[in-house]
């Protein structure tokens, strides 16, 4: 008897060990599947905690109501049809086909307080015809009025550039004229060299106060060096014609003999 109540014992004790050891993996288990089934949670503008939405589950839903939502912008007006459980940011990229303007330089105030892009529409208590004013950032707009003034001083630029190159065009074909008159053995005035020369100078000057970068540099440039070659081809041309001798043109003058007196004859 004695065996049979310490054997009995001894296998109560077991399954009490084994339930032990069943009962202590059973939180280990349980706080696993916990941890997976993990959500994240966030306040709500009206201070009430709702479990956050999840991105896969806002593109599959296709129950939510569609938003026309007025937009004004300056004295400009839009309506923008758009998904109730959007964010502030992709309002801001169908804004930005309508007014030009891109999503980094929208503004978005709803209720009198600018919103994030990470913002949700109806989180944010936005409703069906509701009021959003749309304003530009300002560092954008003194950007762009930057590279307005940037793109205004380049066309002047290259207006003036483009008015040397036609006056420098003109003088060209006066250098070559008087390269073909030398070349033929013909003198040419020095004074005519001399103020071609002066002409050209004036037009390399001009470039000089031309502010220029990037491709219209290039251009500049390109002019310099066409001004540069034409008075440099003038300075050979004034030596060459320096050693041409002056034609003496010499006129033989006709000679005429003395008129024949005639005979005058008498009659008695």
């Amino acid at each position: 008897m004695m065996m049979m109540r310490k054997k009995k014992k001894m296998s109560f004790n077991g399954g009490l060990s084994s339930e032990s050891s069943k009962t202590s993996t059973t939180p280990t288990t349980s706080s696993s599947t916990y941890k997976e089934e993990e959500v994240e949670w966030e306040m709500r503008p009206g201070g009430m905690l709702v479990q956050k939405r999840c991105e896969n589950e806002k593109s599959k839903s296709s129950s939510a109501p569609i938003l026309r939502l007025r937009i004004s912008y300056g004295a400009l007006r839009y309506e923008i049809s758009i998904n109730s459980q959007s964010t502030f940011g992709e309002l801001k990229k169908l804004l930005a086909a309508e007014t030009g303007l891109q999503p980094a330089e929208q503004r978005l105030l709803y209720r009198g307080k600018e919103r994030e892009n990470g913002e949700y529409l109806d989180m944010s208590g936005v409703k069906d015809r509701s009021k959003l004013v749309l304003v530009e950032d300002p560092a954008s707009t003194e950007k762009r009025f930057l590279e307005m003034r940037r793109n205004a001083k380049i066309q002047s630029a290259r207006c003036a550039i483009s008015d040397v190159a036609l006056e420098v065009d003109k003088l060209d074909d006066q250098v070559s004229a008087i390269e073909k008159s030398i070349a033929n053995g013909n003198k040419v005035p020095e004074v005519q060299i001399t103020t071609l020369i002066e002409m050209l100078m004036r037009q390399a000057i001009k470039l000089d106060s031309i502010p220029a970068e990037g491709d219209v540099s290039a251009q500049k440039n390109l002019q310099g060096k066409r001004v540069q070659k034409c008075v440099e081809s003038l300075d050979v041309l004034k030596v060459s014609n320096a050693r041409i001798k002056p034609v003496v043109v010499t006129t033989n003058w006709e000679t005429f003999e003395s008129p024949i007196t005639p005979r005058w004859e008498f009659f008695n």
